[in-house]
């Protein structure tokens, strides 16, 4: 083992081993052969090719070295053009905070059954007067930046996506999948699921041990601000928090009224328990299906 596998568990360079192709004994030569091909692309401005960045590439496309050095270079010749969406790139930005504080993304703290990190948005919570998409591209771009900064995420950015999962979606979500779906690779379309508010759909996707009430799981209803503490460290703060008496969720909610950002915690979520739910079977066929069966 090198120092670039040191504190990986016995568990993570075994799969690295079967998985991804890995093996100690030719590391830094495959690190420097993806590192030998910068010279082949001198309009990109490569600002990191040390043997640990470069490695998150080698794993990434299983130590594939053009692979690799193909998905290094589409990641610096993006963010060369598209300089805006890095400026001030880092937690502290005004908007990026304020989308962090909201839960843009939210990351969850136990990893799914395949070792992997789940992030979460509750895309009721955005207040557009505060902050906009562009700065919550921007916050979920420096969280996956910084997951990539733990070795054990062998799945993590820059790397393949397991899967994205849309919860009680408006109709509008579903109609335009419909749309888009005939032009999606079938490895993509495989990988994004609509539940709508079919929790049996979700949880045999992801299971509930690790998934917060909001979701229908056995954790407590998430923390808007846990991922944000995370990255912003003694940065956090509430002063900007709204006051509200706690952060358990009224009852009975008045949708335009309990929801409304001014009546909300920072670190609230903002689903309506009631509206997810587990299919009983007496219900209507209908109500069984989960919004990904387009067929």
């Amino acid at each position: 083992m090198t120092h670039l596998q040191a504190g990986l568990s016995p568990e993570t360079l075994e799969k690295a081993r079967l998985e991804l192709n890995e093996n100690p004994d030719t590391l830094h030569q495959d690190i420097q052969e993806v590192r030998d091909m910068v010279i082949t692309r001198p309009d990109i401005g490569f600002l990191r090719t040390d043997d640990a960045f470069i490695l998150r590439f080698l794993r990434a496309r299983k130590f594939n070295h053009f692979e690799a050095f193909r998905l290094l270079a589409q990641y610096f010749e993006y963010r060369q053009q598209n300089l805006d969406m890095f400026k001030n790139f880092k937690a502290t930005d005004p908007g990026i905070k304020q989308g962090l504080k909201d839960g843009f993304p939210g990351v969850l703290s136990n990893l799914d059954h395949f070792g992997r990190k789940i992030l979460v948005l509750f895309a009721a919570n955005w207040d557009q007067s505060r902050y906009t998409l562009v700065d919550i591209l921007r916050a979920i771009l420096l969280s996956l930046e910084a997951m990539i900064e733990d070795p054990e995420l062998q799945d993590s950015f820059p790397a393949r996506f397991g899967g994205i999962h849309f919860v009680n979606q408006p109709w509008y979500i579903h109609a335009l999948y419909t749309v888009i779906r005939p032009f999606l690779k079938e490895k993509t379309r495989k990988r994004i699921f609509l539940h709508g508010n079919n929790l049996n759909s979700l949880h045999q996707l992801i299971h509930p041990e690790i998934l917060p009430s909001e979701f229908g799981g056995m954790l407590p209803p998430y923390d808007m601000g846990t991922w944000a503490r995370t990255l912003l460290d003694h940065e956090y703060d509430d002063e900007n928090e709204y006051s509200v008496d706690s952060y358990t969720m009224p009852a009975k909610l008045d949708m335009e009224k309990d929801l409304s950002p001014k009546n909300m915690k920072r670190s609230q979520s903002v689903v309506d328990p009631g509206v997810l739910k587990h299919n009983d079977k007496n219900e209507d066929d209908n109500t069984q299906q989960p919004l990904l069966s387009l067929d």
